[in-house]
């Protein structure tokens, strides 16, 4: 230190005597103090200094080495993606086809299950002022008339109707013996009642033979009705 200038302690770089800090390194300037007391450079070199350094980093090493772990004790969360099973839909139901025969005596599946407008009853007469068939029966024999008569929940709203006839075999197999192309029976249209009668049932047997048998009733190729009958 000089009388115009005064020595850094910390860099060694000259300073104006008034100068509180040194303009070199910005530490405080303290004559008073003896040479070589204070850090010289920048990262400080004395006994307390690097003992407190010393801590604050050994501090953040155990704090890293603390939380890896205590991560290691905690278990993963799980992947709800991967252990949530998917749902297994439900098999859906298929509804049976329309039987739409094509050749007599061709193996036609079951009917439709959609629900239908009319019923089919069978007897051994018919009433012809109603068109409603009398002396229920659906058990036929040669020498028995054949009668039934078609019940519908609204009007026939057509002049024709067509049946078919299907033969249904003791394993369940259904064979059609009458088509319904070419069929045509009449029926008024504002009306929802039709009857039909044979004098006969054993003039059925010869085309349809005996067994068990399904009518059906169609306006167009809807399905209106259906019922049950057996020929001995």
């Amino acid at each position: 230190m000089t009388g115009d200038t005064i020595e850094c302690f910390n860099c060694g770089h000259a300073n104006p005597s008034w100068a509180q800090v040194c303009r070199s390194c910005g530490a405080p300037i303290r004559p008073d103090g003896p040479p070589g007391a204070g850090p010289r450079g920048i990262i400080p070199t004395d006994q307390s200094s690097l003992i407190s350094m010393g801590g604050t980093v050994g501090a953040i090493v155990v704090a890293i080495f603390l939380g890896l772990f205590l991560a290691g004790l905690i278990p993963a969360a799980p992947n709800v993606a991967t252990e949530t099973p998917s749902p297994t839909p439900s098999a859906s139901a298929s509804a049976s086809p329309s039987v739409e025969p094509s050749a007599a005596g061709s193996v036609v599946p079951s009917g439709s299950v959609q629900p239908l407008l009319g019923s089919v009853f069978f007897g051994t007469g018919l009433n012809p002022d109603t068109h409603d068939v009398t002396g229920p029966t659906s058990t036929f024999t040669a020498g028995v008339a054949f009668a039934h008569s078609i019940h519908m929940t609204e009007p026939f709203a057509v002049n024709e109707i067509q049946e078919e006839v299907i033969r249904v075999a003791d394993d369940g197999t259904l064979t059609v013996v009458q088509q319904r192309e070419g069929s045509n029976l009449p029926v008024q249209a504002d009306l929802m009642i039709a009857g039909y009668r044979v004098a006969d049932a054993g003039t059925l047997i010869p085309g349809w033979g005996t067994g068990n048998f399904i009518l059906r009733v169609y306006r167009g190729v809807e399905l209106l009705a259906e019922g049950r009958f057996s020929l001995s």
